[in-house]
């Protein structure tokens, strides 16, 4: 073989060693590992793990927030009963009054006429009631007949119909003009002065007792049907809570708002002005010893609830009747028992007949897997 057939052979074989060199450089120096097992095929997706529990028995409550207005519950509107001036005015509004104080005097301009009337009719009966006792002597004696006694007799009770007649008118006529407080409490309001002239049925004064005060407040046909005589309720007003109990619910529709009025009695209110208003909270709906599950495990279907059931690590979709409900549970009517268990987590892959793990079923497995295998005695390479 000659020089230059040597030198090529060389060369190739130089050329074969430096490849050969770059691969191993580039794999690291090591010769990869081939997968096996698992690792060898598809990684099997993780099962969702969702929590489920038996439905629970309890209460829900809902509330609705309104507005209603403080008045006495002892309210006496004082009217005139007669036209006349207002002569004399005794109270203004904040007074306090006794029943039968004096509030405001009114020239009726009938009370000089009623009593000449009185005090006629009061001669009328004198003079009839003297002539009788004549009339009787005589006719003891038999010197009158029983026709003639009985005309004189028929005319002494004539006057006394007609004085108390009189009398009565009087008396009305310085009611009328007298006007006086029907109840004891506090003047509210006062709208006259002197001199006024007023009208028949103006209303003159307005009376709060001086007993506890109350609430009135409209609520719709629905909410009327969850209220009942005694019901307690919170009212608020700047900042302070008090406590009030239904004491009247009307069966009949206002006319002015459609809708039905309620009083409560209130307690402790000497700080509410009376005609202020003030928030309430109303109980307009409410279940006692219902089935309630999460209302984050009920989903909807065209308006149509429906719960998943976890059964032999299984989900099981049921549809049921939901009643009313909170933020946080809600009452179950129909489709489900109290032993079933409800799933009360979301999950993507949640849906009918899909394959599921118990949230803590989990955490089991996990543990056996982690169980380390006993070391094996390796035997060691003996020395070169």
């Amino acid at each position: 073989m000659d020089k230059k057939k040597k030198i090529k052979i060389g060369a190739a074989v130089a050329g074969v060693v430096i490849i050969a060199a770059a691969a191993v450089v580039m794999s690291g120096g090591k010769k990869q590992a081939q997968p096996s097992g698992m690792m060898m095929g598809q990684q099997q997706a993780a099962l969702p793990v969702v929590k489920a529990a038996n439905p629970t028995t309890g209460d829900i409550s809902l509330t609705t927030g309104l507005t209603g207005t403080v008045e006495p519950s002892d309210v006496v509107y004082v009217y005139a009963k007669a036209s006349g001036d207002v002569t004399a005015v005794y109270v203004k509004a904040g007074d306090t009054v006794a029943a039968g104080d004096v509030l405001c005097e009114i020239d009726t301009q009938q009370v000089e006429t009623a009593l000449n009337s009185m005090e006629s009719a009061e001669v009328n009966l004198t003079e009839a009631q003297s002539n009788l006792s004549r009339m009787q002597i005589l006719y003891a004696s038999g010197d009158l007949s029983e026709q003639e006694y009985e005309q004189y007799r028929n005319k002494a009770t004539s006057a006394i119909l007609q004085y108390e007649a009189a009398k009565l008118a009087y008396d009305k006529q310085v009611e009328y003009s007298r006007i006086t407080a029907p109840i004891g409490g506090k003047i509210e309001s006062c709208d006259i002065e002197v001199h006024d002239n007023i009208s028949q049925s103006k209303q003159l004064c307005v009376i709060a007792g001086a007993g506890e005060k109350r609430v009135s407040f409209y609520v719709t046909e629905r909410m009327m049907a969850n209220l009942e005589v005694g019901d307690e309720m919170n009212i608020t007003k700047n900042g302070m809570s008090y406590q009030a109990y239904i004491s009247e619910i009307s069966s009949m529709v206002d006319e002015t708002t459609g809708l039905f009025k309620v009083k409560a009695e209130l307690k402790d209110t000497d700080a509410i002005a009376t005609g202020s208003t003030v928030k309430l909270n109303l109980v307009t709906e409410k279940t006692e010893n219902a089935m309630l599950i999460p209302v984050d495990a009920i989903y909807y279907s065209g308006g149509v609830g429906y719960v998943y059931l976890y059964k032999e690590g299984k989900a099981v979709q049921v549809p049921i009747e939901v009643g009313i409900y909170d933020s946080e549970y809600a009452e179950v009517l129909s489709g489900i028992s109290a032993d079933d268990m409800v799933v009360s987590t979301w999950s993507s892959n949640l849906y009918e007949g899909a394959s599921v793990k118990l949230k803590g079923e989990e955490t089991k497995e996990s543990g056996q897997n982690d169980k380390k295998p006993q070391d094996s005695a390796a035997p060691v390479p003996a020395a070169q």
